[in-house]
């Protein structure tokens, strides 16, 4: 999966080596640490994987689409290839001084939008952790339904197990981008 895709109101792009410092910036901040953090792996490490990521994983920048190019999130795609159980994930993170402004809804939503034409996936799965009340608000505007609370999930920066709520979202269920600027 490879080159620019573009939404309403951001840009995403492949991530490249000069996106670390930024990325770094990022996942350091409080607001996104709180969620994104790990125990046991440093801040340089997690970008580390963002640029070179597994093979089924695109990471995206994800840019203002204007003239100041400004990256203000990192978008991930995970591809399942197994015919039987094909479906993609996505993981995102905002800096807060974006967030609230709809550009994470337009990144999900672009991203999604590829994943189900280009792709040809006809399942996403988001994973929040399920005290993540912000971002559950958002994917269910999307149209991401919860399927399930996926118990002691995953590792929190202070070292204990936190539930993650698994979220699933079929073709048909996208809400339409004019659907949600009515709303």
């Amino acid at each position: 999966m490879t080159g620019l895709i573009t939404g309403s109101r951001v840009r995403l792009r492949p991530a490249a080596a000069p996106d670390a410092a930024r990325f770094e910036e990022i996942l350091s901040h409080p607001e996104v640490a709180r969620w994104w953090a790990d125990a046991e792996e440093p801040v340089a490490a997690q970008v580390s994987y963002l640029l070179d990521p597994d093979e089924g994983t695109t990471t995206y920048a994800i840019e203002l689409d204007d003239v100041s190019n400004t990256v203000v999130g990192i978008e991930l795609a995970f591809e399942e290839a197994d015919p039987q159980y094909r479906h993609a994930g996505i993981d995102i993170a905002m800096h807060p001084d974006f967030q609230g402004r709809g550009l994470g809804s337009d990144a999900i939503r672009t991203l999604a939008e590829h994943l189900f034409a280009v792709r040809g996936h006809h399942r996403l799965v988001i994973d929040p952790a399920a005290g993540n009340e912000a971002a559950i608000r958002l994917y269910r505007s999307l149209g991401f339904r919860p399927v399930g609370t996926m118990r002691s999930y995953e590792r929190g920066p202070d070292g204990s197990w936190h539930d993650g709520l698994l979220m699933d979202l079929l073709v048909d269920d996208l809400v339409p981008a004019a659907a949600l600027a009515g709303s």
